[in-house]
């Protein structure tokens, strides 16, 4: 299961990019066109709208995966190893149940929204509300994984924080650090 998951985020991440390029292209040649010939795409802001929503939502499986989201350790941080499995099964069923509540939410809203068309583009409003549902999909197994993981006590004491440090904040202890 492991390999499947490292698999689908490795796919993922080059959608992420190829995603990128495109709103990159979208954007900048739109404004290219606006500036030089007074004209430009009426798709492209629209679609780098569309594109950029499924790059925030698949983005947050491959971070997921990967532990990337920002956190804090100020009370988890002080606990024994115990304490600090607890939570962090706690925090795991919490997701499952947030990617619950996406994936109903999404699920809902996309087909509310299925019939109705887009200004531009003129196609599914189905279409944006389905990357919440996707996002719901591709978790779910990433945290299941990690839960297992937990229970099976196949995590060691040292890895039972679901989240880094931000690369902003000094490591080390008050005195090494200068002002």
């Amino acid at each position: 299961m492991n390999k499947v998951i490292d698999l689908y985020c490795k796919l993922i991440a080059y959608l992420l990019a190829a995603i990128m390029t495109a709103m990159v292209v979208l954007v900048f040649g739109n404004v290219f066109m606006r500036y030089v010939f007074n004209s430009g795409f009426t798709i492209s802001e629209e679609l780098s709208r569309w594109l950029f929503v499924w790059m925030t939502f698949l983005g947050a499986v491959v971070a997921l995966r990967e532990n990337g989201h920002l956190g804090t350790d100020f009370l988890v941080g002080r606990l024994n190893p115990l304490g600090k499995r607890i939570f962090m099964g706690l925090s795991l069923l919490l997701m499952l149940f947030c990617c619950w509540l996406i994936f109903k939410g999404s699920y809902e809203q996309m087909l509310v929204n299925l019939d109705s068309t887009s200004a531009v583009m003129e196609v599914s409003l189905g279409w944006v509300y389905g990357a919440g549902v996707v996002f719901a999909i591709l978790a779910a197994p990433i945290l299941l994984m990690d839960l297992w993981r937990l229970l099976s006590g196949q995590v060691d004491d040292d890895h039972l924080m679901l989240m880094q440090e931000s690369e902003d904040v000094p490591h080390g202890d008050a005195s090494t650090q200068t002002k």
